[in-house]
């Protein structure tokens, strides 16, 4: 796990609310602050979409950022900044086994439950916060090292800016 603090809010917030950077990562949760505290989990509620819908929109057991992105956005655009935000992405399933072979790591997809990035505003501040989550038990703190290489990568990719805390 490592904390990056995004040097320039504002244009991470732009990519994260009306960019595509993020579009590709599923929604385990969110909340924010504004007038209200909102809160989304990011599980797809069993039984709304048909399993052909399912497979058909490659609609998986979370929400795609890309679908919750446009709600989002209208619950802190306006004036007023919001109060604060917590957004939990995670890499979808589809590219977990990409990830290992890319980052060399020789772990049965399956074992891997999430790879997320907790994005955080609160009180004038931005941080991402990198987490690995496995259904075994290792000492092995490889998987956490290459997610957050592969985190700081995509940020860097994305042209968003950070420093590590």
């Amino acid at each position: 796990m490592v904390a990056l603090k995004i040097e320039d809010i504002k244009t991470c917030t732009a990519k994260l609310f009306l960019g595509g950077e993020f579009d590709s990562f599923l929604v385990r949760e969110a909340s924010i602050v504004t007038f209200n505290r909102f809160t989304i989990d990011g599980h797809v509620r069993r039984g709304y979409y048909t399993e052909e819908e399912m497979e058909e929109g490659g609609i998986e057991s979370l929400s795609a950022w890309k679908v919750l992105r446009p709600f989002c956005f209208s619950l802190i655009k306006g004036k007023k900044l919001p109060g604060s935000f917590s957004i939990t992405l995670q890499l979808p399933d589809g590219e977990v086994k990409g990830f290992l072979e890319d980052s060399g790591l020789s772990m049965a997809p399956e074992t891997i439950q999430g790879l997320a990035m907790n994005i955080r505003y609160e009180e004038g501040s931005m941080t991402v916060v990198t987490a690995a989550s496995l259904s075994i038990f290792t000492l092995d703190k490889t998987i956490d090292m290459e997610w957050e290489l592969y985190v700081q990568k995509f940020l860097k990719n994305s042209g968003i800016a950070f420093t590590r805390e």
